[in-house]
């Protein structure tokens, strides 16, 4: 595996296994500049969304690198104010022109609202038939989200990005997924650095000569889960790209597992039910 190292999503896409996320990195430089570092230190792939409001930067950032555009995997997501299936539909053509791009590689629904997420599933499906979109799925939806999403759908989602790192495992749910041919993706893979001084991280990074958030990123890689850690700090995004060079023990693998106590960082889904 290597930076550009991709996996097959349930339609024949390949994605790399590993990119750039930008939530809250702030609209214009910030967000450019960290695109354009990324790209240029081998990064293939970049997870932007409508409610980041970056995407033109994300755009920007990917022209200043001086790549092919097409060589970059972008994903970008529905936000919850533009459910319903005309709404997707005229949101999907915003983000489109933001990102610059006249086919995005992959579209999510960003969450599970309650009553309008089949609808706007349907659009885009539609979008998805039309060549609009290489490939469709989801973001923070649990087990009873995916389940009503399948009974009610003709294209399965190909992703189901969560939040995901070693304090909040949701193994049923990667259980669930990985039976369904679903996708797991993390976001917030390294918890915002909140655990970075754990013993069993700073532990584990002190044994492989790593910094914790490459242990925690190369854990995700060793779980099979597509991962795309935030900065926007040069040294930062260098410094999360270089986890190809060793592996975890399945020892050591399951001793970040053992951290799991369900604690999350972001929104819990099923608070989207009530």
């Amino acid at each position: 595996m290597n930076i550009e190292a991709t996996t097959t999503l349930n339609n024949g896409v390949a994605i790399p296994w590993f990119g750039l996320g930008v939530y809250k990195s702030a609209p214009g430089g910030e967000t450019r500049n960290a695109v354009r570092w990324a790209i240029e230190a081998g990064y293939r792939h970049v997870d932007t969304a409508a409610f980041y409001a970056n995407e033109a930067d994300v755009a920007d950032g990917i022209q200043d690198a001086a790549v092919d555009s097409d060589s970059v995997f972008v994903t970008t997501k529905l936000w919850n104010d533009d459910h319903g299936y005309e709404r997707t539909l005229a949101a999907f053509d915003r983000s489109r022109s933001l990102l610059r791009r006249d086919v995005i590689d992959l579209y999510l629904i960003h969450w599970p609202i309650k009553g309008l997420f089949l609808d706007s599933w349907r659009a885009m499906e539609k979008l998805y038939a039309e060549g609009k979109v290489r490939a469709i799925g989801v973001s923070n939806f649990l087990i009873q989200h995916l389940e009503m999403l399948l009974e009610n759908s003709e294209v399965p989602p190909a992703i189901n990005q969560v939040e995901w790192h070693p304090f909040v495992l949701q193994q049923p749910l990667v259980d669930y997924c990985r039976e369904r041919q679903i996708q797991l993706e993390a976001w917030s893979p390294l918890a915002r650095g909140k655990y970075f001084d754990n013993p069993t991280i700073s532990g584990l990074a002190q044994k492989y000569g790593k910094t914790p958030a490459q242990i925690m990123i190369r854990w995700d890689l060793e779980h099979g889960v597509v991962t795309i850690p935030k900065s926007v700090h040069r040294e930062r995004i260098l410094e999360n790209s270089r986890v190809f060079d060793f592996s975890l023990t399945e020892e050591d693998v399951g001793a970040l597992d053992a951290l799991d106590r369900d604690e999350r960082l972001g929104m819990n889904p099923s608070d989207l039910d009530n």
